[in-house]
């Protein structure tokens, strides 16, 4: 299930009023991993089918990002994006990291890319696996996105939703993800505090959904910071038209669609995926820094 390795340290860091909880493996060139916003989620269970792999190459900082997992709760609804990309750079200060390259998956990637706009100088590279806010309020919310923004409404966070989430919408085949890890992060979910404050929630209105579209930032066409998009074909909360939307207005990116996989093609395509993750933040990395 996993390739963490035996080498994953794990540890707080604490800024501010904020606490992040952090993971790291390998050494060299900074990446960090961000993971996606599905009820439950953290950044070791998102990626641990590629931290292992990829710490052969690069140094491999894993956060729980701002109300999941391990970290502080509580996240800006009339901004989350740049809520989530302030607490990654507090991060990075706290770390004494000055650049890093950058890997988002959905909620992950929106984070990133924000980071990215905001302070382009502190990213190296970008890679975004069917990341949130490309074209979202151009078009009607998809039926998956739809189901993890309604977990918490109506009755209320239950594993029957979630299993319905995580088997029919998450990814392409289902009967892939074993009961356990639907249990686990079943049972991440009912953080009394996550409950009380869900980090992904409908924005409370039409400022908020435009600060969450990253079509309308005029700042996405003048990013040159180096992008590979990673979109699973079958993407079910995620448009995967995003991916062409995405290279046909922001500069340097590149564009992989993967067939058969749904959202989450890191852990879906994992062989794939840290073959050409590696190869490209390789390439992007600054030659003083290779391994």
């Amino acid at each position: 299930m996993t390739d963490n390795g035996p080498d994953v340290a794990s540890r707080h860091v604490t800024f501010g009023k904020r606490r992040i909880f952090v993971s790291e493996a390998g050494e060299g060139y900074p990446v960090i991993l961000l993971h996606g916003g599905g009820p439950g989620a953290s950044g070791l269970s998102n990626y641990g089918r590629n931290i292992g792999p990829l710490s052969r190459h690069f140094r491999v900082i894993v956060p729980d990002m701002l109300g999941y997992g391990q970290s502080t709760k509580g996240v800006d609804r009339r901004d989350p994006f740049g809520d989530l990309a302030d607490a990654m750079l507090g991060l990075m200060d706290a770390m004494g990291i000055e650049k890093a390259h950058f890997l988002g998956n959905s909620l992950g990637g929106a984070c990133a890319l924000r980071l990215g706009l905001d302070r382009p100088g502190r990213v190296s590279a970008l890679v975004l696996m069917g990341p949130g806010g490309i074209g979202t309020t151009r078009a009607l919310p998809t039926a998956g996105l739809n189901k993890l923004l309604d977990y918490y409404s109506g009755t209320g966070p239950s594993i029957e939703k979630l299993r319905s989430f995580i088997r029919e919408y998450l990814v392409f085949d289902g009967s892939a993800v074993p009961e356990e890890v639907i249990r686990q992060r079943y049972e991440a979910s009912i953080d009394p505090e996550v409950v009380a404050a869900p980090p992904l929630r409908r924005p409370p209105g039409l400022g908020a959904a435009l600060r969450m579209d990253f079509t309308r930032d005029r700042r996405l066409a003048k990013s040159t910071i180096p992008t590979l998009v990673l979109w699973g074909i079958a993407d079910k909360v995620n448009r995967p038209s995003g991916g062409t939307t995405l290279q046909a207005r922001k500069p340097n990116t590149d564009l992989y669609l993967f067939a058969n996989t749904g959202h989450w093609v890191q852990w879906e395509r994992p062989d794939e995926f840290n073959a050409v993750t590696a190869a490209f933040l390789d390439r992007q990395t600054p030659g003083e820094a290779r391994r």
